[in-house]
């Protein structure tokens, strides 16, 4: 296990925090295939934003502490009333069921920068399987939110809506945001070449 330096952390938590603010309001796109190119540069949106991306490149480059002080701070900012969630921010946060994707950003940090920082991690493959632990971490820690939701609220919304959420915030966005976190992956490794670590 590598140690890292409290200044180290520090100087990655507010990077990450930047990061993870202005993932949110960014949308994802995915270009043509290379061979396509010739005739022009086709870019197609995958209808998310790039924050789960951010989430797992903080978590790559500053390990597991830095990367659970970014998203905790993250949180703490939205859920005080800055409008740094994509639909705003402010303590009512809480009673949305995409909240619990939010919130598992934490766990999700953690085993992502766990797992970068482990003997091995400086090869490719290895930051790639953390980044994919983080984000499977991320929707299980979701969906169980979803879960605790609805056996909550059940009185209120009168009807099932776990599934029909489940699709919505886990199995429609997952593969786009593989493609993300391939994309950190990679940004973490040749990041990790430059910084020497």
């Amino acid at each position: 296990m590598t140690i890292i330096s409290r200044p180290y952390i520090l100087m990655w938590t507010i990077v990450g925090l930047f990061l993870t603010i202005g993932a949110n309001f960014l949308p994802a796109y995915i270009t043509s295939s290379p061979w396509q190119w010739s005739t022009g540069v086709t870019v197609y949106p995958l209808d998310f934003r790039c924050q789960v991306g951010a989430v797992l490149l903080v978590s790559c480059l500053g390990g597991r502490t830095t990367g659970v002080l970014t998203q905790f701070i993250y949180l703490l900012l939205g859920l005080l009333g800055l409008k740094v969630f994509s639909d705003g921010g402010g303590i009512e946060y809480l009673q949305k069921p995409n909240f619990g994707y939010l919130l598992a950003f934490i766990p999700g940090a953690w085993v992502c920068g766990q797992l970068a920082f482990k003997k091995s991690a400086s090869q490719l493959e290895y930051l790639g399987l953390s980044c994919l632990c983080g984000l499977v971490t991320i929707h299980l820690f979701g969906i169980v939110y979803l879960i605790l939701f609805q056996l909550v609220n059940w009185h209120q919304l009168g009807e099932f809506k776990l599934l029909e959420w489940a699709i919505a915030y886990s199995v429609r966005p997952f593969i786009s945001q593989l493609l993300l976190a391939c994309a950190a992956a990679l940004i973490a490794f040749v990041t990790r070449r430059i910084m020497f670590y």
